[in-house]
């Protein structure tokens, strides 16, 4: 990856900060977004390669054609683009007010789209090139708790591969990534039913995998031209799995953990915490 130029979103922390190291290790040039400009500095400065530090409120979809333009004519070209920024959610469905959906919906489904059209023509005029998508278990299957999330992450998914299928042809390679519990800001950051941010973590994000540990998955997955991974373990890979070979036994999983008080047990767990 000597001398590409790759572009990630939400690359303050997490995933999207440890993709950032782990390219500059390559020798790729990065872009770097997100809205923390100083975590986004910071972040550059961990880097030992040329960086752009770009900040942008991902769901400003009128600023996005100057941004690109902006992005694209710091070398003239872009080889990667990392979808990655976004916001989960931890409330019953029942109890969600509308405007979660609204805002998860945007931040981790029309937001990606939105910045990957501005660059879907100029990478295929260009000849290719490729990119990823951060998505989640909870965009392949539906699980207690994140209704808003796995609807965004699910359409994130479907998006993507038409994407693939319209233009693997052209040149330009997808791949579609669902870690499960990964150790990032996933949970803190989520909105609560009333839209508030949850503001802690809990104990699958606190004992999951290593950001480190994802991101180094991810570029073997790319060198090797996987289309889709799978970056979790345990349960949470056995989910992925069962929702393709076996669905109504996913189901009655899901429906069970709700009927044994999951929703209860992580609010007990966030007041003791």
């Amino acid at each position: 990856m000597n001398d590409q130029i790759w572009w990630i979103t939400g690359a303050s922390s997490g995933i999207g900060a440890a993709l950032a190291r782990a390219l500059a290790a390559r020798g790729a040039k990065l872009i770097l977004s997100g809205r923390n400009v100083a975590a986004l500095e910071a972040v550059a400065a961990d880097c030992d390669t040329e960086t752009l530090v770009l900040p942008f409120e991902a769901t400003d979809y009128a600023a996005l054609p100057a941004i690109a333009d902006r992005a694209w004519g710091w070398q003239g070209r872009i080889d990667g683009l990392v979808n990655n920024a976004g916001i989960s959610q931890r409330s019953l469905a029942v109890d969600t007010d509308f405007a979660v959906y609204e805002r998860i919906v945007a931040v981790d489904l029309l937001a990606p789209i939105a910045l990957t059209q501005q660059l879907l023509p100029r990478m295929v005029g260009a000849g290719g090139g490729q990119v990823i998508a951060i998505s989640s278990v909870a965009g392949i299957a539906g699980v207690p708790l994140r209704s808003a999330y796995c609807a965004a992450k699910h359409g994130l998914i479907g998006y993507h591969d038409s994407v693939r299928a319209e233009n693997e042809h052209l040149g330009l390679k997808v791949l579609v990534v669902a870690p499960g519990s990964v150790q990032t800001n996933v949970s803190r950051n989520a909105l609560n039913a009333d839209g508030s941010v949850r503001g802690e973590s809990d104990a699958a994000i606190d004992n999951g995998l290593s950001p480190d540990f994802a991101a180094a998955q991810i570029l073997a997955a790319v060198d090797a031209g996987t289309r889709e991974l799978v970056v979790a373990e345990g349960t949470e890979a056995a989910i992925a799995n069962l929702r393709r070979s076996d669905p109504d036994a996913l189901f009655d999983r899901m429906s069970a953990m709700v009927q044994a008080g999951y929703a209860q047990q992580m609010q007990a767990g966030r007041k003791a915490s």
